[in-house]
């Protein structure tokens, strides 16, 4: 659990915690023998929530105590360079399909591969939110390993009339059954909530 500075490097002058690593670069020490420094108090955590507010291009992310706020992460998402590379994808595909055909030869007997399956009518998220959505995942997985996780609250966007114009709207039910999948307590939070809350706090 979050400690005093002081205290955290004299555990580790007396051997008592060690440095733990993570891909966040939060600065984390592990205790080794606990009963030392609580002696018959057992281990003890204090309920830590996590935040998300998913977007297209930046996600913002808090880790919140009942009195501390512990971490906040504004993460740049690959929306627009998974985008750009599926569509040079694209575009080289079809030109060596291009290159391959022979038209100067009948169509029925051009080397045309008939297609193996219908792809055109899918319910798949795309690459771009994807993307997304999964380094949401990431980050949230390496913040568990760090933070005793009691609870996930994600800010869910609704808006009337067409439900799929914003690339925020289409993965979020993806998302969420990811999240309780992984996490027991999974909360949504509609957006107009958290941006009325957002502006009580800066009057």
């Amino acid at each position: 659990m979050p400690t005093k500075a002081s205290r955290a490097r004299r555990w580790l002058k007396e051997g008592i915690a060690k440095v733990v690593h993570n891909d966040l670069g939060i600065f984390q020490i592990q205790l080794i023998h606990g009963k030392k420094v609580v002696p018959n108090k057992g281990y003890q955590s204090q309920p830590i929530v996590v935040g998300v507010d998913p977007g297209k291009l930046y996600t913002g992310i808090g880790v919140q105590s009942a009195r501390f706020t512990l971490w906040l992460a504004h993460l740049q998402l690959p929306f627009k360079t998974v985008r750009e590379r599926m569509e040079q994808r694209r575009m080289m595909r079809r030109s060596r399909r291009g290159r391959r055909i022979n038209r100067k030869v009948v169509f029925s007997k051009r080397a045309h591969r008939q297609k193996r399956f219908s792809n055109r009518r899918q319910s798949k998220i795309p690459p771009s939110i994807r993307a997304n959505r999964e380094l949401e995942l990431r980050v949230l997985g390496e913040l568990s390993s760090v933070y005793p996780i009691a609870a996930v609250v994600y800010e869910v966007i609704k808006a009337k009339g067409d439900k799929g114009f914003s690339p925020v709207m289409v993965g979020q039910k993806w998302q969420l059954e990811n999240l309780k999948d992984d996490f027991d307590n999974v909360f949504e939070v509609e957006g107009w909530k958290t941006g009325r809350l957002l502006k009580s706090a800066l009057n």
